[in-house]
């Protein structure tokens, strides 16, 4: 099978680590011609853009491919997106993400190749203007007619677009995002050594984020709620993994609150030492105010760890109350601060929703049973297509 994938930027997050997997394993375990067209991986999440080069498949860059909106740059990108698929003629273009997956679907149309969309997280969101809010809506709408079939990483993902008038139920079908799980069931490093090189104590209650330092992320709702933390658990240390633009302003509220003995940054860090940190972690929380789903919840959840994690999305799926951990409302910081207390005093509780976490997540999110399910639904598309 020829497949195009087309992602608007290739920096490290959820969205591009569940397409390069997915170009992996169909290069590597189906033999497909693959072909992966996306924007460059520049940004201070750090780039996944040599990790693409390195899987063995076709890797065009179009520098034109941005995440903003701005007209003459898009009409480029869409004429160069087009002369690519002319040139190349696959048997489907798989489109991932707002900018590229508008683009994509309309220069697959143009050609009359059959088009997948994977909806990682909703274009239109709480957070954004209304402009922006009305234009992606609107864009979704129009683009949703060019679509044969929708892939969501999460149920909450079809809702919304149905609800939008994207697309009617029946053409929408949820795949979760896989990842490799072996990591997070077997950490490279000994719990200790890890705790060692971050100045963390072997009694410390250990609470991680992962994510990048960008708006929409909440580290702001779990920083305003580590005073109460703190009080009540002396010994707690959060640790944030990831790097971003608010960086500076996050420490500086820190430094205010009087808490920087309790916080650990690490920056930048390489995808593959994400596990072990995770790994050396007692809870992790998840504070986003939109997302689909977010990935560090299978991931913490597949390595026994509990999960606190706001109402949004996607997250109940995971996110399950009283058995893998607890949901609360978004934006709320009373009742963020008690979960983690809760959780941070009883090693039983944290011992039980983590291991049915692990139990319940683990080969759902298995990227190889991701990428069957995705040469399925391609499969489907293309017996329809033909009239079968």
């Amino acid at each position: 099978m020829k497949v195009v994938h087309v992602i608007t930027r290739l920096i490290v997050g959820g969205a591009q680590e569940n397409t390069l997997f997915t170009c992996e394993d169909q290069h590597r375990l189906f033999g497909d011609d693959v072909t992966l067209i996306a924007g460059p991986g520049v940004g201070p999440e750090g780039s996944l853009e040599e990790r693409a080069r390195s899987g063995g498949y076709r890797v065009e860059i179009l520098p034109e491919l941005q995440r903003a909106i701005v007209p003459h740059r898009d009409w480029l990108a869409y004429r160069r997106l087009s002369r690519l698929l002319a040139r190349l003629r696959p048997d489907i273009v798989h489109t991932h993400s707002s900018k590229a997956g508008i683009l994509g679907r309309l220069a697959a149309h143009r050609h009359g190749i059959p088009v997948v969309h994977t909806i990682h997280g909703a274009s239109f969101h709480r957070g954004q203007s209304l402009f922006a809010f009305h234009t992606y809506r609107m864009l979704e709408r129009w683009a949703g007619q060019f679509c044969d079939r929708f892939i969501s990483v999460c149920d909450a993902m079809t809702a919304q677009y149905v609800a939008a008038g994207v697309a009617p139920p029946e053409r929408f079908v949820t795949i979760y995002s896989g990842m490799d799980v072996e990591p997070f069931l077997h950490p490279p490093r000994p719990r200790e050594a890890v705790r060692n090189a971050w100045g963390l104590a072997s009694d410390d209650i250990v609470v991680c984020k992962v994510g990048r330092l960008f708006h929409l992320k909440g580290h702001e709702f779990l920083i305003e709620a580590a005073p109460q933390v703190v009080r009540e658990v002396p010994n707690v240390r959060f640790l944030l993994i990831g790097d971003g633009i608010l960086r500076d302003r996050l420490e500086n509220r820190v430094h205010r609150l009087g808490l920087q003995q309790h916080f650990v940054f690490t920056g930048l860090v390489p995808p593959q030492r994400v596990p072990e940190l995770i790994a050396a972690s007692d809870i992790a929380v998840h504070a986003s105010i939109w997302e689909g789903l977010a990935r560090v919840l299978p991931q913490a959840l597949i390595a026994g760890k509990p999960v606190v994690s706001y109402d949004i999305d996607g997250a109940r799926e995971v996110c399950i109350p009283g058995e893998t951990g607890m949901l609360i409302p978004p934006g709320a910081i009373d009742e963020l601060a008690a979960a983690i207390i809760e959780l941070a005093r009883d090693p039983g509780l944290r011992k039980r929703l983590g291991d049915a976490g692990r139990r319940r997540f683990t080969e759902p999110f298995r990227h190889e049973y991701m990428t069957r399910r995705i040469r399925d639904v391609y499969q489907e598309v293309l017996r329809q297509r033909a009239g079968g």
